[in-house]
């Protein structure tokens, strides 16, 4: 496989937290600490427009599926949810206390979860935005959440470095492991297994929802800030705080390895997202240089 940059995107004036992607529409989202959520055109690699302005950082973008809905978590605690084509607030949601790092969607039951700094999760319909109910995760802050490909397990990776499972039916703890020796921040369901990643530079293949260890590696030099499933392929990519690109085989054996080191124009600070286009091919990905590179791959 192969990986060449495609394009640097450039207008961002603070770091850059978090990107999502627009498969169906073709849009690449970004935001961070610019207070504004801003849209990119996958097709043109050019900039659309500035989508709305936020009260504070962002940390959290979520395209809704099936709808032209965008939740974006942030500093404050609150999560608009933005209709990206009437470019309208649909509603505005809060968790009780602290920012919020995650928020994913469950379309089979039309439901939004989101979790609060202070280790607890949040469930809104999706059809009216009411809050349905709350329940308790961890007793620290929960960073992550993830979805198995069958939509049947939550996975949540809090502070202490724990990873702990839910079933998506009623949300019944399944399993609860430490993994991590420092806070989780990445967490993956692929081919059958959960990947972990960390503060701790580490990284884990782990079955589920037993949380077994399959196998582990040390990736990264410093925080391992994404995983991500290059679809219909084997491969997937990480990010990390060391400002490298990782791509990795399934047996967590490395495919590729960019970085400036290896002469190539990447990223000079902190990586801190990454989002994919799974028909067009191409990997972004951004952090605190401002920029988003994006990058053409081939199998």
């Amino acid at each position: 496989m192969d990986i060449v940059l495609q394009d640097t995107l450039t207008g961002h004036q603070n770091p850059i937290y978090i990107l999502a992607s627009d498969e169906a529409n073709r849009i690449l989202y970004s935001a961070g600490n610019d207070k504004g959520v801003v849209e990119w055109d996958w097709n043109t690699l050019k900039f659309r427009r500035i989508l709305c302005a936020v009260p504070s950082s962002v940390y959290a973008l979520h395209v809704i599926p099936d709808t032209n809905l965008l939740a974006v978590g942030m500093r404050s605690g609150e999560i608009y949810i933005v209709d990206t084509v009437q470019q309208t607030l649909q509603a505005k949601l809060k968790v009780d206390s602290g920012a919020v790092f995650s928020v994913k969607s469950l379309p089979a039951k039309q439901e939004l979860i989101a979790v609060g700094e202070e280790g607890r999760a949040y469930i809104w319909s999706l059809g009216n935005f009411e809050l349905l109910y709350t329940f308790k995760i961890s007793d620290t802050t929960v960073r992550v959440i993830a979805m198995d490909e069958d939509a049947q397990y939550l996975a949540f990776g809090d502070k202490n470095g724990f990873v702990h499972i839910s079933n998506t039916e009623d949300y019944h703890p399944v399993a609860t492991k430490q993994i991590h020796e420092k806070a989780i921040t990445s967490l993956c369901f692929m081919h059958g297994s959960l990947f972990s990643g960390a503060r701790d530079a580490k990284m884990y293949k782990l079955s589920y929802p037993s949380l077994e260890v399959q196998a582990g590696i040390t990736p990264h030099m410093f925080t391992v800030y994404g995983i991500l499933n290059l679809d219909n392929s084997s491969y997937f990519s990480t990010v990390s705080r060391d400002k490298t690109i990782k791509i990795w085989n399934q047996d967590l054996k490395l495919q590729k390895n960019v970085s400036r080191d290896k002469g190539i124009d990447s990223h000079f600070l902190s990586i801190n997202s990454q989002a994919y286009h799974h028909q067009l091919g191409l990997l972004a990905t951004a952090g605190d240089d401002k920029m988003i590179k994006v990058w053409r791959l081939s199998y």
